[in-house]
Formats: structure tokens, C-alpha cells, sequence
């Protein structure tokens, strides 16, 4: 079941990076930057890697895991609803974040964050479904190892 989970995560972790140095192009990803005090370098390079690694990981591993019990017959549109689901989670878990700006400031850069990540977590999803299509068709793994799975 899990033999395809580095190569799912690696994909979407791929996608959210390529997404992230796209997006950091944009004039306003460097001023949200500015505001708190983010280093272009290791937050692209570096943190924006890592952190889709991760995120891939933890929506590659619930996509298998969960498959059967999610709604929809489509791995994509599946992936979607997990990759939309950590990103509501990541949203609420840095909520603080854009309080480090000036108080007036805080609510707009909290949107500008938010807004900014939108892109990343759908392509991260994308990229997991899509891959998860191509390995697998519309099935999370075969008949045999569902079987094992399920203690037969």
C-alpha cells in the first residue's frame, strides 16, 4: 500500500516548491516578506522544499490511507479535498503569524499569506492525484493488498 508514498510525497513537496518560487516572484509575496521579516533565500530555496515535503507526505499518506472512505470516485479530486483540508489546518495553526506585523497591518497579512498559499496547496494536491491516477488508475492499491489490509 505504501510502496508509491516517497514518490507521491516527493511529487507534491516538487509542485508546492515550484509553486512557491513562482509566487515569489509577485510583488506582493515580497512584501509580505518585508513585513515579517522572511529571507528570500532560505524561505525559497530551503523552508518552501521542505515544507511541501511534508505537507505531500502527510496528503500522499492520508490519500492511501483513507481512500476507500473519502468522498468521490476521482484520486485528483480526492487529493483536492485533503491538500484543501491541510491547508484550512495550516491556516488556523498560523493564525498568529500575521500578528508580528503592526496591529493595523496584522489582518492583511495574514489574508496575503493565506491567498499566497492557495496556489501551492492545490498544486501540491494535483500533483499527488495525479501521479496516484497514473500508479494506481482510480484504485489505491490492488485487490490483494486490500485484502491483507483488511486482516484477510
Amino acid at each position: 500500500m505504501y510502496t508509491h508514498l516517497p514518490k507521491l510525497a516527493l511529487a507534491g513537496g516538487v509542485a508546492f516548491w515550484a509553486t512557491t518560487f513562482a509566487t515569489s516572484l509577485l510583488p506582493i509575496a515580497a512584501e509580505y516578506r518585508a513585513a515579517l521579516s522572511i529571507s528570500y533565500l532560505p524561505m525559497v530555496l530551503v523552508e518552501s522544499l521542505l515544507g511541501g515535503l511534508l505537507a505531500g507526505l502527510l496528503v500522499s499518506f492520508f490519500l492511501l490511507r483513507l481512500y476507500k472512505t473519502l468522498p468521490t470516485t476521482s484520486p485528483m479530486l480526492k487529493a483536492e479535498i485533503l491538500s484543501v483540508v491541510a491547508l484550512v489546518v495550516l491556516t488556523i495553526m498560523t493564525w498568529g503569524a500575521g500578528s508580528l506585523a503592526e496591529p493595523s497591518d496584522a489582518s492583511r497579512y495574514f489574508v496575503i499569506g493565506t491567498v499566497l498559499n492557495v496556489p501551492r496547496f492545490l498544486a501540491l494536491g494535483f500533483a499527488v492525484g495525479h501521479l496516484h491516477k497514473r500508479l494506481y488508475g482510480t484504485a489505491p492499491y490492488s485487490a490483494v493488498d486490500a485484502e491483507k489490509h483488511a486482516g484477510g
